[in-house]
């Protein structure tokens, strides 16, 4: 069912991308809905003020049972309604133009994400991501 989702997504962005077809412009548009990603994460810092980041060095320690619960996002607080909207509208519209890049290069999201998700099942915490 969920590889049905996502070639049904993959699909429907092929469909709907029609000033956008070239590469260099799939890549552009990329670049430009992370960059907005970003900028909508600092304004609900700076404008809105519903998250704080206060950040320090990470405490690592050698015990693995410890260590994901040692580490923090430096995230205080949580976004409003306002800027959750507005930032899932941006990380979808850059979910489309990754798909795009997907679409143009003949590459399958689902493929991806699985590959991607059975190099972390198989290197866990050693991903060193």
């Amino acid at each position: 069912m969920k590889d049905m989702i996502f070639d049904s997504f993959q699909n429907d962005v092929n469909e709907s991308l029609l000033r956008h077809k070239s590469i260099l412009d799939i890549m552009t548009k990329l670049n430009e809905s992370n960059s907005r990603v970003n900028r909508a994460l600092a304004k609900s810092v700076t404008n809105c003020g519903c998250i704080k980041i206060n950040a320090s060095k990470q405490n690592l320690f050698a015990d693995e049972a410890k260590l994901n619960s040692s580490l923090s996002t430096h995230i205080d607080g949580k976004l409003c309604d306002n800027c959750r909207e507005v930032i899932e509208n941006e990380l979808g519209t850059n979910i489309f133009y990754l798909t795009s890049l997907c679409n143009c290069l003949d590459l399958n999201l689902y493929d991806i994400l699985l590959k991607e998700e059975n190099k972390i099942n198989i290197l866990g915490k050693y991903t060193l991501r």
